[in-house]
């Protein structure tokens, strides 16, 4: 006899959870927690490298660059008066990071390395102070990556030859056994005017936020020292094939740079003799020992300059602006020299063919001085849009005056400029018109100092320095 079969009991999923109650408790737990945590945790974007996105909400977090990727620059500025050095320290774009407080280290000390002539090794070992405070803003294990330069001005180039090349071979060794730093022998020169110009040009740029940008977003720089003035201005590649050649030992007119990314071509030019303190000298040598136009009534004195004394004296009727002109243009020599390369400035120099890169003008150092001292300019501000027609205003009114009058007139001005005023701003007109074939009503920018990261940085040639030193390691 056949059995029945069975119902089946179906079982249901109500059933199954409760008759495995235990075993799902002892899975689920964990997983619940797990859960908890991950949705606590601060959301991340993928591409944040795994730094929290919502960092509002954790007041303890501090969001810092990675400090490995930035590079230190060391430069030494040995002028004249004095030796310099500035630390600068980039970030992976390039930027200036703070150092301390300050966006450089700036140390100096007198006297500069021209006053150990006769000992290039004291010289050399004058420098150590500085370079001590240089080195223990560098972090350690970067020392060896970071480049150390020594640019010597005017007070070397003014020994000569022999002993400035004493003294530099005296720093080049001293580099190599006192300093950590990675130094080169490339690295520690005399600067030409060429080389500040184009320093100074990068300065400028850089600050303004201008470098890797196209050549016709840059502006160009005049800066007129005492012994020269310097222009620079970054122009076409089709432009810098069409520079002269160079004859006779005469600089070259372009300097290929490569800054931030982008190539540039750089005309610079350095004009020797040029330079403010120096022009008076070719002024004053134009007239010879006779009175001169450029001086102001009252008087009569000696100036020295490059080792010669220069007879002053004005005339009986006083200064005047129109014949001192006269004798700017003559010791620019604007209409005498012959211009074999195109279109020239004065003394047949190349003018570099213009362009967009010139279009707008920076210009700095006695400019901005001599405009200040004359009150066209608020000095304490470090920026003034003006032309070149507000350098003639300013003479027409300086020019008119005694040296009596100027005194109590001009308080700002040192009274060893003082009988120079007139014809200070006179060149300074000449320079921009005749010379550098601007229009008198041109807008240009006076600068002393830019603003960079709500700081004011000067604006001189170290950091343009530093800044093609790191950008070749980029």
């Amino acid at each position: 006899m056949m059995k029945r079969r069975q119902p089946q009991y179906n079982e249901s999923i109500a059933d199954k959870i409760h008759r495995n109650r235990n075993v799902i408790m002892v899975i689920s737990i964990p997983l619940l927690l797990i859960s908890f945590v991950l949705f606590l945790m601060p959301a991340r974007s993928p591409t944040d490298g795994g730094l929290p996105a919502n960092r509002k909400f954790s007041p303890n977090y501090v969001l810092k660059a990675d400090p490995s990727s930035n590079k230190y620059a060391v430069i030494f500025d040995a002028g004249s008066s004095g030796s310099r050095v500035h630390v600068f320290c980039f970030d992976e774009n390039l930027d200036l990071v703070h150092i301390g407080k300050e966006l450089e280290l700036f140390e100096q000390l007198k006297p500069g390395l021209s006053a150990h002539a006769t000992d290039p090794k004291e010289a050399a070992d004058s420098l150590l102070p500085l370079l001590e405070k240089a080195e223990k803003a560098v972090p350690q294990d970067m020392r060896q990556n970071t480049p150390v330069k020594v640019g010597a001005t005017a007070g070397l180039r003014q020994l000569g030859v022999d002993a400035s090349e004493r003294i530099l071979q005296a720093v080049k060794d001293f580099l190599k056994v006192k300093s950590n730093l990675k130094s080169d022998d490339d690295w520690v020169t005399v600067l030409d005017g060429t080389q500040e110009g184009a320093y100074q040009w990068v300065t400028i740029n850089y600050l303004l936020k201008k470098l890797g940008k196209k050549y016709s977003d840059t502006v160009g720089v005049v800066d007129l020292g005492g012994g020269s003035v310097q222009m620079a201005y970054a122009i076409s590649e089709a432009d810098a094939a069409k520079a002269p050649r160079i004859t006779n030992g005469e600089d070259t007119y372009v300097k290929e740079m490569f800054l931030m990314g982008t190539k540039y071509y750089l005309y610079v030019h350095s004009y020797l003799k040029y330079g403010l303190l120096a022009a008076r000298a070719e002024i004053l040598g134009v007239a010879k020992d006779s009175d001169n136009p450029c001086i102001l009534a009252g008087y009569n004195g000696i100036y020295k300059y490059g080792g010669t004394d220069y007879k002053v004296s004005a005339l009986p009727s006083g200064s005047s602006m129109n014949k001192c002109r006269e004798e700017a243009i003559k010791a620019l020599k604007v209409n005498e020299s012959v211009c074999t390369h195109m279109k020239c400035t004065f003394g047949g120099v190349w003018n570099g063919g213009g362009g967009d890169g010139q279009k707008n003008l920076f210009v700095a150092s006695f400019f901005f001085d001599r405009a200040a001292e004359a009150g066209f300019i608020d000095a304490s501000k470090p920026v003034a849009h003006v032309s070149p027609r507000d350098f003639q205003v300013a003479a027409q009114r300086v020019c008119h005056m005694t040296l009596e009058d100027a005194k109590s007139k001009y308080t700002d001005v040192d009274p060893a400029n003082l009988p120079y005023l007139c014809m200070d701003l006179v060149y300074q007109y000449t320079l921009l018109v005749d010379g550098f074939d601007l229009q008198p009503n041109q807008e240009i920018t006076l600068v002393k100092k830019v603003e960079y990261q709500n700081s004011l940085v000067e604006a001189a040639w170290p950091l343009g320095s530093a800044i093609e030193a790191v950008s070749a390691t980029s």
